[in-house]
């Protein structure tokens, strides 16, 4: 069974005890971004107490950058070929999906395409807690433009961490949400989602950034604090922000 979820910040808690009591052997559940590597840096020996704690169980974890994420560290890991695209190995069963790849999971062709725009970068570090990485280089457009024409633009599912920026306008607008309008520096990459949106053919979107669960037009979901069956969108576990404290 393949499950999606939204960005988990690197909270140990938050993966312990809300994703990882819906997984059974041989699952996979992808994050849609902010998977949070090296992001807390005083807490080095923790992270990879905790990525050695998933690499004792039967499940696989993959998931996409978002901008929550120490760039240097995650570039460093191995690169290998898994899933028939290319990702960056963690452990054995903790992967790293790459912008622009394509992949074969269980029968189904996911695209996926991370990234995104750190509202409050000026008050963090380049190198320490905010890497220029965080948005896409015009290569890393480039490659998933040739990846999706090579599959004649059409996939099964599209994950990406931030959504086209015609979906974050809608959302910005239902006012209980409490999204702010598109961040105009993130314009390029949500430009691009909507490019990606107008020629490629798909069953199901998924995005996580914006910290809220919701289905939207054109087969899009937000997620957060929810896990879902990918295939046929079903909600397997949703619970409130405190329970994460």
């Amino acid at each position: 069974m393949i499950y999606v979820t939204g960005d988990t910040h690197g909270r140990k808690n938050k993966w312990t005890e809300q994703i990882e009591p819906v997984l059974h052997d041989g699952d996979t559940v992808i994050v849609c971004g902010d998977f949070g590597v090296g992001f807390w840096a005083e807490d080095r020996e923790g992270e990879e107490a905790f990525y050695d704690h998933l690499a004792s169980q039967n499940y696989t974890v993959l998931f996409l950058d978002g901008n929550h994420e120490n760039f240097d560290q995650l570039n460093d890991y191995p690169t290998q070929v898994r899933y028939d695209g290319n990702v960056h190995v963690l452990r054995d069963n903790v992967l790293h999906l790459m912008r622009g790849e394509m992949y074969e999971i269980e029968g189904v062709r996911i695209f996926v395409f991370g990234g995104g725009h750190s509202m409050d970068q000026a008050f963090r570090k380049e190198g320490v807690s905010w890497w220029p990485q965080e948005m896409p280089s015009l290569t890393e457009y480039e490659y998933a433009r040739q990846n999706l024409k090579k599959a004649e633009n059409c996939v099964d599912y599209i994950l990406t961490h931030t959504a086209p920026s015609q979906s974050v306008y809608y959302l910005s607008t239902i006012r209980s949400l409490g999204i702010k309008s598109v961040n105009p520096n993130e314009m390029e990459l949500t430009t691009f989602l909507d490019e990606i949106q107008r020629i490629v053919s798909y069953m199901h979107w998924y995005f996580g950034r914006l910290h809220v669960d919701f289905d939207l037009w054109r087969e899009q979901t937000a997620l957060f604090n929810t896990v879902r069956e990918m295939k046929s969108g079903w909600i397997v576990r949703k619970w409130s922000a405190y329970e994460e404290q």
